[in-house]
């Protein structure tokens, strides 16, 4: 580093004695020189050895870092301090190191936040995806009970509470049997390794839902808006489809991101704001198409086990034209629509067909939250 000023005047205490010397600084290429007036050397101090003293203004005082010596060098002129100061980073009376150091951390802290965000659009759903085969049925079973808190209280607008949930009042218990039994043998013929909990939700929308841990909530509208129970059948079974494929917790685990992740990691998962967005991500978003795909060919498949009308899924798809649910929309209004049509027809072999539900089971579950 080039300097203008090499040398100049300077009081030099050898630490030894009070004896005060006025000296001679010189600038060496790596060092500094302290020479008595005599001209032979007192002191040579690195430059990365410096360590700036406290002093009045207008001094600079100098000691040696790490020296069992109290030796301090005393510089009043400006010119001569100035030049010290560029040599020596450790000094930095001008705050150039300092505000170097805060560039650095600046431009660290922009990289760590870019960092971040590429990890998280692009890291996180393939880390989840790969995660999500891994994650013990016991976890996912909390996760789905954690969130079931929160997505209950953001779909009970009306705060029924207990209310909320069809089939516990004395008309509709009938309702509640029948859907038991429906359940019941849809559950049987998907041989998971979670067991299914099916409940009605007072919500007049055509809806259902699917959960992490296999709690699936169908909506009242979506009942009503069914000509048979083969349709809610076809319904539930896509939804069974979603929980037997795990797609509820992959898509918690991709919207909460690596908070949610290290969580699970350390066991507490189903604390802190992570289960809130994951719980408002599986009401306000759709998944993708071929997670959809896969969940309809399940359901057909299912159907087709136990003998129920496989077509009553597209039956009532086309019914419900486009409406959405909470999180998994039913029917997407895009051209996709046909192609999940098309490959629902094509997979629902004709057959003879078996009712899953009785007449008068039917019409005990289209009366589950009450009414005629």
């Amino acid at each position: 580093m080039d300097v203008a000023v090499r040398s100049g005047p300077g009081i030099f205490f050898d630490g030894t004695t009070g004896v005060r010397h006025a000296v001679s600084v010189e600038l060496d290429r790596d060092a500094l020189l302290v020479r008595a007036a005599e001209g032979h050397l007192l002191a040579c101090w690195d430059y990365g050895e410096l360590e700036p003293l406290s002093a009045p203004e207008g001094m600079l005082r100098l000691g040696r870092l790490g020296s069992p010596v109290l030796a301090r060098l005393e510089v009043h002129d400006a010119a001569l301090a100035a030049a010290i100061d560029q040599m020596a980073t450790t000094v930095d009376r001008s705050g150039a190191t300092e505000r170097r150091s805060r560039t650095k951390v600046v431009l660290w802290s922009i990289a760590a936040v870019v960092s971040l965000v590429i990890v998280t659009i692009f890291g996180v759903p393939l880390l989840a995806d790969r995660l999500t085969p891994y994650v013990p049925l016991s976890f996912e079973r909390r996760l789905g009970e954690a969130v079931d808190k929160q997505i209950r209280g953001m779909l009970d607008t009306d705060h029924k509470g207990e209310r909320f949930e069809c089939g516990s009042g004395a008309t509709e218990q009938e309702g509640l049997a029948a859907l038991k039994r429906l359940g019941s043998r849809l559950e049987s013929a998907a041989s998971l390794k979670v067991p299914i909990t099916l409940a009605v939700l007072r919500k007049p929308e055509a809806n259902a839902i699917a959960l992490p841990g296999g709690r699936i909530y169908i909506f009242d509208g979506l009942i009503k808006r069914a000509e048979t129970a083969d349709e809610v059948a076809g319904v539930i079974a896509h939804e069974i489809g979603h929980v037997a494929h795990r797609d509820g917790t992959r898509s918690m685990l991709q919207a909460a991101g690596l908070s949610f992740m290290l969580g699970m990691v350390l066991g507490d998962f189903v604390g802190g704001g992570a289960v809130v967005i994951a719980g408002r991500t599986l009401l306000q978003t759709s998944y993708s198409r071929e997670v959809e795909r896969h969940a309809d060919a399940f359901g057909v498949e299912l159907m087709t086990r136990l003998n129920a009308d496989a077509h009553a899924l597209g039956a009532i798809l086309v019914r419900i034209d486009g409406s959405s649910h909470p999180g998994i929309k039913l029917l997407l209004d895009h051209p996709d629509t046909r192609d999940r049509l098309a490959a629902i027809k094509a997979a629902a072999l004709p057959k003879t067909i078996t009712p899953l539900l009785s007449p008068a089971e039917w019409t005990a579950l289209k009366r589950i939250c009450g009414g005629p």
